[in-house]
This record gives structure tokens, sequence and C-alpha cells, in this order.
């Protein structure tokens, strides 16, 4: 409820109200998502550097908490495309605690922004081996590879995997359908991504799905799907990306 006011004052632009609101939430559940919002406001207001001291300097009573502190502070960079602080961030965080599962993944994600495609299998891989249940560390490196490199057998197998541990994942099944795409499997990867956009009607799906009905002949459809996607995202890389792209 206190986060809701908080949401509903920064969204008038009312930033001190909004701060008082998130500060009355008490160490628990929402802690560090009441600081990263405080954060946020303190950067809206006065600037990036300004939310992140805020952050550094909540105490925390646990090395999860403080974890999860460097992982807001990291987003703010993320959100304000610092993708080289960021990794800075996370790399000397890590030399702190080198067996933190989520501060790896966490730079994997940034290191992919970088273009480090190195790193970030590195980084995946350890993630896989300090947690081998972890669906989204192979759902990211099957993506990956799918993407951004030629290895889509390895790509389909790890994507296969994260399916196993999260079988009802959106995400997941909008990378099981670009892997198909990638292999030529036009008509199954279709049949996925359909499914996982009505599952979950994100952006990044709608342009991955828009993508492969504009390879299959229906490009009014794609080209439909990616404007009503867009009308809803505006501003989206993705679609912004596949619309440049095809210029339909």
């Amino acid at each position: 409820m206190l986060i809701s006011l908080g949401q509903i004052a920064e969204a008038r632009k009312n930033w001190d109200a909004a701060i008082e609101w998130y500060k009355q939430v008490t160490p628990g559940d929402f802690f560090v998502n009441s600081q990263l919002k405080i954060a946020g406001v303190l950067t809206k207001k006065l600037g990036i550097e300004s939310g992140r001291k805020y952050l550094q300097e909540v105490e925390s009573d646990s090395t999860e908490q403080r974890t999860q502190l460097i992982l807001a502070e990291a987003q703010l960079l993320r959100d304000a495309r610092a993708f080289r602080e960021a990794h800075a961030l996370l790399s000397s965080s890590l030399a702190k605690y080198p067996d933190s599962v989520e501060l790896i993944y966490d730079r994997a994600m940034v290191a992919e922004k970088l273009d480090r495609l190195d790193e970030l299998e590195r980084d995946l891989k350890r993630v896989i081996e300090l947690k081998p249940d972890h669906a989204h560390a192979y759902n990211a490196l099957g993506y990956t590879l799918a993407d951004r490199t030629k290895r889509y057998s390895e790509a389909y197998e790890l994507i296969q995997k994260a399916i196993a541990l999260a079988p009802g994942d959106a995400f997941i099944l909008d990378s099981l359908g670009w892997v198909q795409f990638r292999l030529g499997k036009t008509g199954e990867s279709l049949q996925t991504l359909r499914r996982a956009y009505t599952m979950r009607p994100d952006p990044e799906i709608a342009a991955h799905l828009g993508e492969v009905m504009w390879a299959s002949g229906s490009r009014d459809e794609a080209t439909k799907l990616w404007r009503a996607a867009l009308l809803e995202h505006p501003g989206n890389d993705s679609l912004i990306t596949v619309l440049n792209r095809y210029k339909p």
C-alpha cells in the first residue's frame, strides 16, 4: 500500500511526497524495492549520482540485503544505459562476494550490452555451476548463442534445459521460438512464439513473433503487431530495431 501511494505521488512528479511514502516501508520483503524507488526518485530529481549515493549509504543487516542493494544500484546504471559503469560496479562487488549467483548473472547481462560475449558465456556457465537449476542462466546463454552466434544446436539444447526447469515461462518459450526460427523450423517457431505472446504480450516477444510472421509471408499481420506493441511500449529498442530493419 505504501509503495502504491509512493508511485501515485511519483506519477504526479511530487518527488518529496513519493520519497516520504517509500521511506515508511519497514524492513521486510519490500524494503529493498522501496530503497530502489527512493533512489529512482532522487535520480529523477537530482541526477544519478544522488541515487547511487543513497543506495550506497543504506544500512544492510546481511550479505543478501547488501547484494540486493548493489543490484539495485546496477539497475539504476543500466536504466541510464551506463553499462560500463554497471559492469565496473558488479565486478568490484564480485571481488567481495565472488560466489554471488545474482551478481554474476547480472554482470553477464551487462556484458551482453557491451558485446563481451566470451565473458557472458563464462559468467553464465559459472552461474550454472553454482546453481544447476537456474533456468534463466540456461535460457540467457541459449538465447545469446542463438541470436548472436551460429551455435544453434548448442543453443537449442540449453533452452530445452531451461524449459525443463521452468516450463511455464513465456520468455523461455520466446527463446525456444527464436532458436527454432534460426534452425529453419519456421512453422514450429511461429506456433511457439504465438503461445509465448498469448501468455505474456511483451514487446520483446512481439518483435520476434513479428519477424517470424514477416519471414513466413504474413507481412501485414507482422506490421500490425509491431505497431500495436509500439503504441503500448513506445521507445522499446527491440521494436524500433525491427521496424527500422523491415521498414513496413
